[in-house]
């Protein structure tokens, strides 16, 4: 099993989520939340204001921590194939934007980023990891956990 550490932001700003358009190498579109895997012996906290700027071309502050999440994606669901089953041990921030240009991630997975009103986020096809973040958001859990979001319709791992 792989093991991953990645840190991702909820942004939402005047009722509209900053959403990031990931392609696989296989041509998969799924809509997430800006982030990505945490570097060696980088901080999450770092790690989540270097996604942003990398796949949207925003700067961003951290404001809050708003919970962790533990999911296990199996093989053959995983973006890689051939790759065994992965544990995403997954950081989530509020953030809040300060400056920059969105813009698409140069060389890389993301082709495109948008803010997207809210109530058009349950019709899109999308990662769990963006139900989870928005349900962190919501609720401000003390525990900073919210229950596993069900995979399937228009969620994906």
């Amino acid at each position: 099993m792989d093991r991953r550490l990645a840190a991702y932001a909820v942004c939402i700003e005047d009722g509209r989520v900053l959403l990031a358009l990931a392609v696989g190498p296989d041509g998969d579109r799924t809509w997430t939340l800006p982030g990505g895997g945490v570097e060696h012996a980088e901080n999450p906290y770092d790690a989540v204001v270097r996604e942003v700027a990398e796949e949207t071309g925003l700067r961003a502050v951290v404001e809050r921590l708003l919970g962790v999440d533990s999911r296990v994606v199996p093989a053959g669901e995983r973006r890689r194939p051939g790759a065994p089953e992965l544990q995403n041990v997954g950081v989530f921030y509020r953030v809040r934007v300060t400056g920059g240009t969105l813009r698409p991630e140069p060389n890389g997975d993301t082709a495109e980023s948008v803010w997207t009103p809210l109530p058009e986020v349950a019709r899109l096809r999308r990662s769990s990891l963006v139900d989870v973040g928005l349900a962190l958001a919501q609720t401000l859990p003390p525990t900073g956990h919210v229950d596993p979001v069900p995979v399937g319709g228009p969620v994906r791992h």
